[in-house]
């Protein structure tokens, strides 16, 4: 079975609403999808769970506002989903290898994790996170 088409629209869903809450059953709702199948071939063809996927490409967004802009930090942790700086701080610092404010005063961006592509699907690569 060709599930390229499902992880394409998975990735696209998420992108597409990053900044909204997310979870396996509502990607999997919008998407009509069994979110068990959804979830174990997106693990399978990309080496990533989807909670790691969108944890990670909201990491690299919050990285890339910290360069970016001058958002306080806690405005960027609640941009990102997460409900205190402390549980953003412990989750950027675990992708990132350093507080959000050194990363802040290092002033360049880098991102962590890339977006999911075909090419790494394809060959049943992985992805940091």
């Amino acid at each position: 079975m060709n599930d390229e088409p499902m992880i394409e629209k998975v990735i696209s869903y998420i992108n597409s609403h990053i900044d909204e809450a997310l979870s396996l059953d509502k990607i999997a709702k919008e998407l009509n999808y069994s979110k068990f199948y959804m979830a174990r071939t997106f693990a399978e063809k990309t080496g990533c769970t989807v909670y790691k996927y969108i944890q990670g490409q909201r990491l690299t967004q919050a990285a890339r506002k910290l360069v970016e802009t001058s958002k306080p930090i806690v405005e960027i942790a609640y941009e990102a989903q997460y409900n205190s700086q402390q549980a953003f701080t412990l989750a950027f610092g675990r992708l990132y290898q350093c507080t959000p404010q050194t990363y802040r005063k290092q002033g360049v961006f880098y991102p962590k994790q890339t977006q999911i592509t075909n090419s790494i699907y394809r060959r049943g690569g992985s992805m940091a996170a």
